[in-house]
């Protein structure tokens, strides 16, 4: 399944998106490792503390103040991810540290596991935000997971696409919460 070709977008214009949607925001992942550079020390604190056994931080950060401040509005973010199994060491970071702080914070994160080298029938393997069901935004990574570039899709039969695979992401997809449940608190099998 190819990605459709869009516009290239500022990041602060990718910003103005996440202000300026009214009812919600979607996001699809499909790596299983991102390269951001404002979660490097994060990911290496995971790591120093699960040899040392401390918890993880559930202290909010700015995506989760986002995330609370847009649903006490009444403004809704989901997202699924799409995650091969066994967990990559940042898929377990990304789980434990990131989607539980964010659940709590209001965010409606699912899971669609499948097998290593395996891929869900009817799911493209990129990256997208879909906002208010009309406004669709790639995310171009490289092969390293850093992000390379972001793209506004205008084209309505890739956004009809998208709104297509969001929903067949969700229903394919469980809860985050009852994914972590079969996990630690560092997500490694119970």
């Amino acid at each position: 399944m190819r990605a459709p070709h869009g516009s290239a977008i500022s990041w602060s214009d990718v910003q103005k998106l996440f202000d300026e949607f009214d009812y919600t925001a979607y996001r699809l992942e499909t790596l299983q490792h991102y390269a951001a550079e404002y979660e490097s020390e994060a990911f290496a604190r995971f790591a120093a503390s699960e040899r040392e056994g401390a918890p993880p931080p559930l202290s909010d950060t700015d995506w989760g103040a986002r995330v609370r401040a847009a649903t006490a509005e009444g403004r809704r973010f989901d997202r699924v991810h799409v995650v091969a199994e066994p967990l990559t060491d940042y898929i377990r970071f990304e789980c434990a540290w990131g989607y539980r702080r964010n659940s709590a914070a209001g965010e409606r994160i699912r899971i669609l596991p499948v097998k290593q080298g395996e891929w869900p029938e009817a799911i493209p393997a990129f990256d997208y935000w879909l906002f208010d069901s009309h406004k669709l935004l790639l995310m171009n990574y490289a092969d390293d997971g850093s992000l390379v570039s972001t793209e506004i899709v205008d084209d309505p039969a890739e956004i009809v696409r998208a709104n297509v695979w969001r929903d067949r992401a969700l229903h394919l997809s469980i809860p985050f919460t009852e994914y972590a449940a079969q996990f630690d608190d560092y997500m490694r099998p119970r």
